[in-house]
């Protein structure tokens, strides 16, 4: 605990004060559907609704389906636009059946990590069942971008098991963790991982879970979060994150917000010793590097 300013243990490359990774959850077409054998639908968030039937949701498909039709776009041109690399944390058979897009972050050379096989419940899952998950999610992954995912966030929630497989699956990272502002190693059995926490309070979900949150609000929390980290940033070592959702900050009521946070985040990176953005195997691979793993 930072009670007292102490010297820093590291920097981030050049001086920076504050390293931010902006990351990007691509999840449609791997949702509850029972056509992929699910017992019900995914529940409809924005609009409070959940069906504890066993039929299809064509309005909440079509939902999630606009996350690809005009949110990735917008998206995706915004990242572009302001030279931003991404991390899309990826459900590998969102990316499987949306080979479009997979084109299009592989093109602006993103880093894509695991968001799981399907954005599916992996807490319910025993040993066996979790194991050969994780398997599928990183041949599925490695398959579409050529490339092997390096981290992995679960959804929502893990099992006791879930780091100490993550390690023995070869993982660089893990995402599963909202304690701290800055990386930190993990060890299980004497092996460690790095933790990387995520940040959920700057989340866009929260306008997808609760609209009464605007595009206005969000865009000066994330500011502000950014503000007062980098500040901060002169004697702690600080790490951002924004998390964002291709159906939920893709709609024309809220994709400015994100442009604009993009803008800023961009200008406060020009500044000596300013933001550091950067995904999350560029933060990670610098952490290991500056803090070696002791037992």
């Amino acid at each position: 605990m930072h009670y007292q300013i102490s010297p820093k243990r590291y920097e981030w490359p050049g001086g920076a004060r504050l390293a931010l990774s902006v990351v990007v959850n691509i999840e449609e077409g791997a949702e509850a559907n029972i056509l992929d054998g699910d017992k019900y639908p995914e529940p409809v968030d924005e609009m409070g609704i959940a069906l504890k039937r066993p039929v299809r949701n064509y309005g909440n498909e079509s939902n999630y389906r606009y996350g690809l039709t005009r949110g990735a776009p917008r998206v995706m041109r915004l990242l572009e636009k302001h030279g931003i690399r991404a991390t899309m944390t990826a459900c590998a058979l969102a990316l499987e059946r949306a080979p479009e897009l997979a084109r299009e972050v592989l093109r602006q050379g993103h880093e894509v990590t695991s968001h799981g096989y399907r954005w599916a419940h992996q807490f319910m899952m025993n040993e066996e069942q979790e194991r050969a998950y994780i398997r599928k999610a990183v041949a599925s992954l490695t398959q579409t971008t050529g490339q092997r995912p390096l981290g992995w966030l679960s959804r929502y929630l893990l099992t006791d098991n879930t780091r100490r497989l993550l390690i023995e699956e070869g993982f660089l990272y893990h995402m599963d963790d909202y304690g701290d502002d800055e990386p930190r190693w993990e060890a299980v059995d004497g092996r460690p991982i790095v933790v990387l926490p995520y940040q959920v309070d700057n989340n866009d979900m929260k306008m997808w879970s609760q609209p009464s949150v605007t595009p206005d609000q969000w865009l000066k929390y994330a500011i502000d979060n950014l503000d007062w980290a980098l500040a901060e940033g002169e004697h702690e070592v600080n790490m951002m994150s924004i998390g964002l959702h291709l159906r939920i900050i893709g709609r024309p009521g809220r994709i400015w917000a994100l442009d604009r946070f993009l803008a800023y985040a961009a200008e406060r990176a020009r500044e000596p010793r300013g933001v550091w953005i950067a995904t999350r195997e560029q933060i990670a691979r610098h952490f290991a590097a500056q803090v070696p793993w002791s037992a």
